[in-house]
């Protein structure tokens, strides 16, 4: 990938000319390196070799829960009440929000502590010159004009020229390429980059945030996902005000032309406004995906930001990168075609003598895997000299010897072997079968005895294959709804097989053609990102890019990855996964961090995620569904009787007793759905409308019993408590029918949330019998008679109804 790799040198290579960082650079001196003081005059120039973290103030954090819609509303009842001069209702409801705040505040710490926990970087030190002396130092000591040493199994601290030595350069975390670099003296090395094998020494170029590392990672910065529990909650919230504020209007209108007072009218917007406001949305949100992020921890997945589960439910594509996500990041023999009088073995074993194990280059460790897997003799094989790979040359060579024989060995590029041995390499690649078209490394492995002169022993296939769980994974993601593209560094050909091989169907893009494509008719880029299955060659903001454009589409996008270049598409998706392997940048940008190898805990998150998108919506339609029962049942009820029915005490110790109450709903059982779920609330509130009505209609019959039969018309107190219980039992066993999509005996509640329930009913009938401020006794045979009449509204016709009305509009 020689365009990829020149293209982030340029890059760097300008950023250094910019900031005067080049070899250049005054006092970089190789013999010496740095002395003390200058050390310490750079460090105040460039500052400490690291990138800072930006973290939000608390304080901030918990002012901002008193802003939003929620908020809003309560404090806009707030300021009635003191209009009224309601100064209990203030105090009620000031103790309300706060709750509210704290609530909010605490869970999101608590998950804020474990996001921390996922971003503690490793320790890196580097071997540098400084006084004419070497010595170890963190990394985050170095400064432009360091001279460094780094050798095989190294990190490479920062942005690095290299001065003398070879190596072979793991760039796949950076670039996505999968094979490693060779760089020779003026070679560019990138932090971050891992070196494979050989040994060099290299001067400083950049440090910090200016390092090719360091620029991803503040765009990671400018990365910011739609939050969709935001979203949803103002939706909510909107729709709810549009129920109180229609109510309020009919009820403004009949007070005119009945010539009520104004106050009478702003007590009861006062009632209906606290009866609309769901205070515990929020909390329902974090407690829910609270310990849903418990139980995906429980199965190899840790969220880091708690409502990237839930995002997950919603989740319609799933953009994954190829090297180390996908495939398994080293390359493996998928192919051998021995030559004329040769065998397979013959080649894996000269291939493996070929090769050294101490310098951990990739080709050569797919041999001597190969070698030892097929059980090839190389222990009766004495090696008397090895030649490692060299730019120059593009092969590895060996002298054996076995039995008193001696046995020269080589392997490499086609080209250099054909060269070494006077074959045509044309002939060569004919030979492979098109491998080389399918994006395989090919190389080739020659022997001779003694002196003799080296004949081909055959051509070898090497390929980053897919992790074994890879193609039973996209076909679980698709069962589920899920669009999965693949995004890789590599080249197109490799890109085409991966897909092939994973059962990715559809077209893999080359970034080429994307580019013209985007430059010539950007709504025609959009579209052929919808289409693909997948992009070749793709550069770290092309992937930013793509994930960016699908949410613009209106999808909600995962993004899977493991490297620095995977850190800012990361960030930006909805859901960004960092698997087992993945950088700390990865996953400290990422909101989901996989700690187990391969990614089938992916259909975990997303089958987990579904299921606590089912416990919100449940808890939202029994709230919407409770608020149409209480707004228009209390203006009905007060355009017919010109009482008010409750009290704004009443309709806040509902808000306790039912909505706080009803938050035992995020551990109920559910049933995940078989496709993205969508946070529809207009259909949501269309059910929950048709449902609301017929709760209203049997509110007012239940309170006509209480007007006749059990006398309660004579008393204001005494018809509010009786209206009271009709809307707390009504709202309690309205959850039990929502909480099913089918019958209400479909399927068993939670443990918690039944006992829950139970618990509360029986101390509201306490209440209700001995009666307390503000809420006055009735007859135990009042109550009775409202569960009663309740139960069988609920269960007997609202589930039937319900049935039906789901089947046919979700």
């Amino acid at each position: 990938m020689p365009e990829t790799q020149d293209a982030v040198e340029n890059l760097v290579a300008s950023v250094a000319m910019e900031t005067g960082d080049l070899v250049a650079n005054p006092g970089a001196d190789p013999t010496n390196g740095l002395s003390a003081v200058e050390h310490r005059r750079r460090i105040a120039q460039y500052g400490y070799n690291e990138i800072p973290e930006k973290k939000p103030s608390p304080f901030l954090n918990f002012a901002r829960k008193f802003s939003g819609p929620t908020a809003w509303m309560l404090e806009a009842v707030i300021v009635l009440s003191l209009v009224l001069g309601n100064y209990a209702n203030v105090y009620i409801i000031v103790a309300l929000l706060v709750l509210n705040a704290v609530l909010g505040f605490f869970l999101e710490q608590k998950a804020s502590k474990a996001v921390d926990a996922l971003r503690q970087r490793l320790r890196v030190n580097a071997r540098v010159l400084r006084d004419g002396s070497w010595l170890v130092v963190p990394a985050r000591d170095l400064v432009p004009g360091d001279i460094v040493r780094i050798r095989a199994g190294d990190f490479v601290p920062a942005d690095l020229q290299v001065l003398d030595g070879k190596l072979a350069v793991d760039q796949s975390s950076l670039t996505g390429e999968s094979l490693p670099m060779e760089k020779a003296p003026s070679s560019l090395l990138f932090s971050g980059s891992v070196i494979r094998s050989g040994e060099a020494t290299g001067l400083v170029l950049l440090t910090g945030a200016r390092t090719y590392y360091g620029k991803t990672t503040e765009l990671v910065q400018f990365a910011r996902p739609r939050l969709q529990a935001e979203e949803v909650t103002a939706r909510v919230v909107k729709w709810l005000f549009v129920i109180v504020g229609l109510s309020l209007s009919a009820a403004f209108v009949v007070a005119l032309v009945s010539g009520m007072h104004l106050v009478d009218i702003l007590s009861l917007a006062l009632v209906l406004l606290a009866s609309a406001i769901p205070v515990a949305l929020p909390a329902m949100f974090t407690i829910t995906l609270a310990l849903g992020s418990v139980e995906l921890s429980r199965r190899g997945v840790l969220v880091t930001r708690l409502n990237a589960a839930e995002d997950a439910a919603t989740m319609d594509t799933l953009c994954t990168d190829k090297t180390g996500t996908i495939t398994t990041n080293r390359l493996t023999v998928t192919g051998i075609l021995p030559g004329d009088g040769w065998s397979e073995a013959d080649v894996i074993l000269y291939g493996a003598l070929a090769s050294e194990a101490a310098n951990h280059d990739p080709i050569d460790r797919a041999f001597l895997l190969t070698a030892e897997e097929r059980g090839a003799p190389q222990d009766r094989y004495t090696r008397r000299s090895f030649i490692p790979f060299d730019p120059a040359t593009r092969r590895t060579e060996a002298v054996v010897e076995k039995d008193g024989t001696t046995l020269r060995v080589a392997k490499g590029a086609i080209v250099a072997i054909a060269e070494l041995t006077g074959t045509d390499p044309a002939r060569l690649r004919e030979q492979s079968g098109g491998w080389a078209e399918k994006g395989y490394r090919t190389l080739a492995v020659a022997a001779g005895a003694g002196d003799d002169p080296l004949s081909i022993v055959g051509i070898v296939a090497m390929q980053d294959l897919p992790r074994p769980d890879a193609r039973h994974l996209v076909g679980e993601l698709q069962k589920l709804g899920i669009s999965v593209k693949m995004l890789t560094g590599d080249a197109l050909p490799i890109a085409q097989e991966t897909a092939r091989q994973v059962g990715l169907a559809g077209t893999i893009t080359g970034a080429e053609e994307f580019e013209k494509v985007k430059e010539a008719d950007p709504a025609r880029a959009s579209a052929l990102i919808e289409e693909s299955a997948g992009f070749a060659r793709v550069y770290p903001e092309d992937k930013y890019a793509i994930v960016r454009s699908l949410q613009a589409q209106g999808h909600i996008v995962g993004m899977t990855g493991d490297g620095i270049n995977d850190a800012p598409s990361l960030r930006q998706a909805e859901v960004g996964i960092a698997v087992a392997s993945a950088t700390d940048v990865a996953k400290g940008a990422a909101s989901v961090v996989l700690t187990g190898e391969g990614l089938e805990n992916i259909v975990d998150l997303v089958l987990v995620g579904r299921m606590m998108h089912q416990r919100i919506l449940t808890w939202i339609f029994n709230k919407v569904v409770k608020t149409f029962q209480v707004v228009v049942f209390v203006v009905v009820a007060f355009l017919l009787t010109g009482q008010f029915v409750i009290s704004v005490f009443g309709v806040v110790l509902l808000l306790f007793v039912i909505d706080f109450v009803t938050l035992s709903l995020s551990t109920d059982n559910v049933r995940g759905s078989k496709h993205p779920d969508s946070w529809e609330i207009t259909g949501l509130v269309r059910s929950s409308l048709v449902m609301g009505v017929l709760v209203v209609i049997e509110s007012l019959l239940i309170l006509n019993v209480g007007r006749g039969p059990f006398g309660l018309a004579a008393t204001t107190s005494g018809l509010q408590s009786f209206a009271f219980a009709i809307l707390f039992y009504f709202g309690i066993m309205t959850v039990f029918v929502v909480r099913e999509r089918g019958h209400f005996w479909d399927s068993a509640p939670s443990i918690p949330l039944l006992l829950v329930s139970l618990a509360d009913m029986g101390i509201v009938a306490v209440l209700l019998t001995m009666g307390v401020p503000g809420l006055v006794p009735i007859p135990p045979a009042a109550t009775l008679t409202v569960i009663a009449m309740a139960a069988f509204f609920s269960f007997g016709i609202n589930d039937t109804i319900k049935y039906l009305m789901l089947k046919r509009w979700w």
